[in-house]
């Protein structure tokens, strides 16, 4: 391990940890432009120059290994003097736009400008000026603005895997272009305005909406999908304006998929913000009594097997809690958080969590996909497979539909009976499996979601034990969910009770008239045709699918306008607070519930969220921990018995990655990226205009 002096301190560092970085574990900031922890380097903006005697010249300190006994200045006069030089070179070009440029406040060539810039510019040349690039409905460009950091393109190339951006020409007429004018493909492509350390690329959507000291910054949790992203809510008001990612290294590191980054403006249309009651027929607004009076006539003498309650991807734990009270003590055992049916064993966390982390997928040597497309049903933590597949050492078989997973694959085959080919030996990949020290299986709700689900989550939990997946230290069983409120309603119990029905049940007896009032809190996700002889009530935010079939509709709140608790596909549990208020006269979903128990005169035993919180805890104890991944213990679950080839391919349940749940859907954002990226048409729904 070398040592060497910096600034007159003494570090000994691992071989091959750079200047900077040394340097930084000092707490001895070095500038830089180009140069990222979590991309490849590049050295190219030269802004990281320091002094090393016996150097002739200022190095990049990015690029320098640390070497034994060297002596390194990084405020000298000679490093000074550098960095201000190649900041009035890099201030050569840059447009003079600072008062209209969406980077104000967040730029980093302004707060370096402030340190090493010339109080005066020296050129009296015309200033270059590069021609605008379309990068799709979520990147602006101001391409004039650029200095070539090239961070944007080793994103997209090394960590999104869709090397759709590049460098053309050289010297003055570089560029960074796509080469052919096109919209940017990758789910990850919002991360580039973040990287970008000036304002060549911003947010379209955002684009002269607000500065960021106008916002009011809360720090939250991504409900868009499983993995429970570390975000911040930016609001202005009552509105929120934007959502960025937050350092997470357990989780997503520091990069967001663009659907939770960019739907939110979905949030602001098609709004459930009154209750309504149908009255001849036709949706009427109506008052919170006129509502939860409508309620108590539509439950009023029926058995408690003619009631059902099923709850939505987007549904916070404590909401679903208070409804699985208030149902069961109105004497129901229907219930069910599972809007797709997936043949998941509650009684077994281990069978539906993601056992070996979202971080632990970097220690892996072999990779099992099964009934699961992980780009498009969680692209953060797809980034992490080919992170991890970059290095090397890595196969990745895949049992299911054909993709571009951004990584190199072996495409083993579509259906059952592939995995059936692999628990029985009889397919090489079988053998990758068993030699290899750590392997690990992604088992998604393609695979689960179907008729024989049970019988696929007991293969593959035989092929776990089989090739050793499961032993002391490490458990590579996986379950990828693809909806953020379905492993914390599994923890709580919101699943049929003993006699109970379960989803595919529930509506099967609605149909013909055995279940009589369904309850949904926010599930929108469902075959609804057979609710129509049942009396529904829908709890949600927005005038989706379950809210066109509903006899009443109580208007809930959305994440962002609620202090709810989630727990992501790995079993941890997260706690986001409020970051903004309800429209109208929509409540926070526990408190709907909470009202309605006293007017079905089943009054719940909690008045206010912590003494909610505190009874889920008593329930279940893993909601007390917070933020930790919690594997559960192994145990027999699935079903056995030979799989059926006759029962079709897998088939991702995410057809399109742009619009899966009512904000996405309501998102004009999202419709754009539907009809530029995937070149659909985005279909109408009864609210629209």
């Amino acid at each position: 391990m070398p040592k060497l002096t910096i600034d007159g301190l003494e570090i000994e560092v691992p071989a091959g940890t750079s200047v900077l970085q040394a340097a930084e574990q000092l707490g001895i900031e070095i500038p830089r432009f180009c140069y990222h922890e979590r991309l490849p380097v590049a050295a190219n903006c030269r802004m990281c120059l320091v002094e090393i005697e016996k150097m002739p010249k200022p190095v990049a300190s990015c690029a320098q290994p640390a070497g034994e006994g060297m002596v390194v200045k990084t405020q000298s006069e000679v490093a000074l003097q550098a960095r201000k030089n190649v900041m009035e070179l890099l201030l050569i070009n840059h447009p003079l736009d600072c008062p209209i440029c969406d980077q104000g406040g967040e730029c980093d060539l302004q707060d370096q400008a402030m340190a090493y810039g010339r109080d005066k510019g020296r050129y009296d040349e015309e200033k270059r000026a590069v021609s605008e690039k379309y990068l799709g409905p979520l990147v602006k460009t101001a391409m004039t603005r650029c200095i070539h950091c090239t961070r944007c393109v080793r994103f997209l190339t090394e960590v999104a895997g869709v090397p759709e951006l590049g460098m053309t020409f050289r010297g003055e007429h570089a560029e960074i272009t796509t080469y052919i004018e096109r919209a940017l493909t990758s789910e990850l492509s919002g991360n580039i305005v973040d990287l970008c350390p000036v304002g060549a690329l911003t947010s379209k959507p955002y684009a002269f909406a607000a500065r960021p000291w106008e916002l009011r910054k809360t720090l939250s949790y991504d409900v868009f999908d499983a993995v429970g992203c570390a975000i911040r809510i930016d609001a202005r008001g009552n509105q929120v304006m934007r959502v960025l990612p937050r350092v997470s290294e357990d989780v997503n590191e520091e990069w967001l998929a663009d659907k939770s980054r960019h739907a939110v403006d979905g949030l602001l249309k098609r709004r459930l913000d009154v209750p309504y009651v149908r009255r001849d027929g036709r949706l009427e607004a109506a008052t919170w009594a006129e509502a939860f009076a409508a309620v108590r006539r539509g439950f009023e003498g029926l058995a408690g097997s003619e009631i059902a309650a099923l709850a939505g991807d987007m549904a916070d734990a404590e909401a679903m809690f208070a409804l699985k009270l208030l149902i069961e003590s109105l004497g129901s055992a229907n219930l069910d958080c599972r809007q797709d049916g997936a043949a998941l064993d509650p009684t077994v966390p281990a069978s539906y969590r993601f056992n070996t982390t979202i971080a632990g997928i970097e220690q892996a040597d072999a990779l099992l996909i099964v009934g699961s497309n992980p780009r498009v049903e969680a692209p953060v933590l797809n980034a992490r497979i080919r992170k991890r597949a970059a290095r090397g050492g890595f196969a990745v078989g895949v049992v299911g539909p054909k993709a571009d997973l951004t990584y190199r694959t072996q495409h083993l085959g579509e259906g059952a009976d592939t995995l059936q080919a692999i628990l029985d030996g009889v397919n090489p990949f079988a053998d990758v499996l068993a030699k290899a020290e750590r392997p690990m299986i992604v088992l998604g709700m393609g695979a689960l979601a179907r008729a024989d689900g049970a019988r696929v989550l007991g293969a593959a939990r035989a092929l776990a034990e089989k090739t050793g997946m499961v032993k002391d230290g490490w458990n590579g069983f996986n379950v990828l969910h693809t909806a953020a409120a379905r492993v914390g309603g599994l923890d709580l119990g919101f699943v049929p009770g003993p006699g109970g029905k379960g989803t595919r049940e529930i509506l099967a007896a609605a149909s013909r008239g055995e279940i009589k009032a369904v309850w949904l809190l926010g599930a929108d996700q469902i075959e609804t045709n057979g609710l129509d002889r049942a009396f529904v009530v829908y709890q949600g935010h927005h005038g989706d699918v379950g809210a066109q079939v509903a006899d009443v509709i109580l208007p809930g709140a959305a994440y962002t306008e609620k202090s709810g608790t989630y727990v992501n596909t790995e079993g941890r549990v997260q706690r986001a607070p409020r970051a903004v208020f309800p429209p109208g006269e929509a409540r926070e979903d526990w408190k709907i519930v909470r009202a309605a128990s006293e007017v079905l005169g089943r009054t719940l035993p909690f008045d206010s969220l912590d003494a909610l919180r505190d009874a889920l805890a008593a329930h279940a104890p893993g909601f007390a921990v917070r933020d930790v991944a919690t594997p559960g213990a192994w145990a027999p679950f699935g079903e056995s018995g030979a799989l059926d080839a006759a029962a079709g391919p897998f088939v991702s349940p995410i057809r399109n990655y742009y619009m899966t749940d009512p904000i996405s859907r309501a998102s004009p954002t999202m419709q754009a990226c539907t009809v530029e990226i995937l070149g659909e048409t985005p279909a109408r729904t009864g609210t629209d205009g």
